[in-house]
């Protein structure tokens, strides 16, 4: 099984379809264990959500049953499901009455090094800026060109992810990862109302440490707070959690809230 596309195995898309030409869609990345989708109800809520400001008219029912047997049929790997306004001639203007294209993709589980979780990650500080679109600021579209860029910017073995901020210099979110910092207690991560990606597995553990009575705090986060913060970690609703012990000159080590989520985010994937 290689991919799906509305729903029946297919190799190849329309060269009109507008997320080919345009970026003109939304995409979400799904861990799959045991056949069992990793978050499902949180990945079709971001999705909804995308639709909704994309004014993409999709049938979110179809699109959870497509997952789940794509899933069970998968066993363990990754499901990428891309989703797009679909076919169109020339020209920006959506078509009304076009059926949106639903692909989904298979590939495996990704072999990251155990101490990525066991001992924490250096990040690289990227040059490359988001820019700010609030009407776009939260969602997983197609547009990835700046995480590109800033993935591009390091090739070395040393660096497993990348820091990236906005055109101000706040702290956002890494290139395929949303960043937390703890300070004093309070668990902090960046405001996405203007540019980033509200991950899965961020809006998991928001929700799940003020379950635990956690103090959190959703802000804009200045650079130069790294230097006060006594715990950082990185998330995706792939790997789960990992520690932060660098950026740069500054150095941490995982510490307790960081291993407390870290857990949290571990039982999340595997149930």
């Amino acid at each position: 099984m290689h991919s799906w596309i509305d729903g029946q195995p297919a190799t190849a898309i329309n060269l009109q379809n507008r997320g080919l030409a345009y970026g003109d869609g939304l995409f979400e990345t799904i861990a799959v264990r045991a056949g069992r989708p990793s978050l499902l109800d949180g990945h079709l809520a971001r999705l909804a959500l995308g639709c909704q400001r994309l004014m993409i008219d999709v049938d979110l029912a179809l699109v959870r049953d497509e997952i789940q047997r794509f899933a069970s049929q998968l066993g363990d790997g990754v499901a990428k499901l891309v989703l797009t306004r679909g076919d169109s001639q020339r020209g920006y203007a959506p078509v009304a009455g076009v059926a949106p294209r639903r692909v989904l993709q298979c590939s495996p589980l990704p072999g990251y090094p155990v101490e990525h979780a066991e001992h924490g990650v250096r990040l690289f500080p990227c040059q490359t800026r988001l820019a700010e679109q609030p009407l776009l600021a939260g969602l997983k579209h197609l547009n990835r060109l700046e995480q590109v860029l800033a993935r591009a910017e390091w090739q070395d073995g040393e660096h497993a992810e990348g820091l990236m901020r906005d055109g101000q210099g706040r702290v956002v979110e890494g290139v395929y990862s949303n960043l937390f910092l703890v300070r004093s207690g309070v668990l902090l991560t960046a405001d996405l109302s203007r540019c980033g990606v509200a991950g899965v597995m961020r809006g998991a553990l928001l929700e799940h440490a003020q379950r635990l009575g956690m103090p959190v705090q959703v802000r804009d986060i200045a650079f130069d707070e790294l230097q006060q913060a006594d715990e950082v970690f990185v998330c995706n609703s792939v790997y789960g959690v990992w520690p932060v012990r660098a950026i740069a000159a500054l150095n941490w080590s995982p510490g307790p809230l960081t291993r407390k989520l870290q857990a949290v985010a571990r039982t999340l994937l595997d149930t």
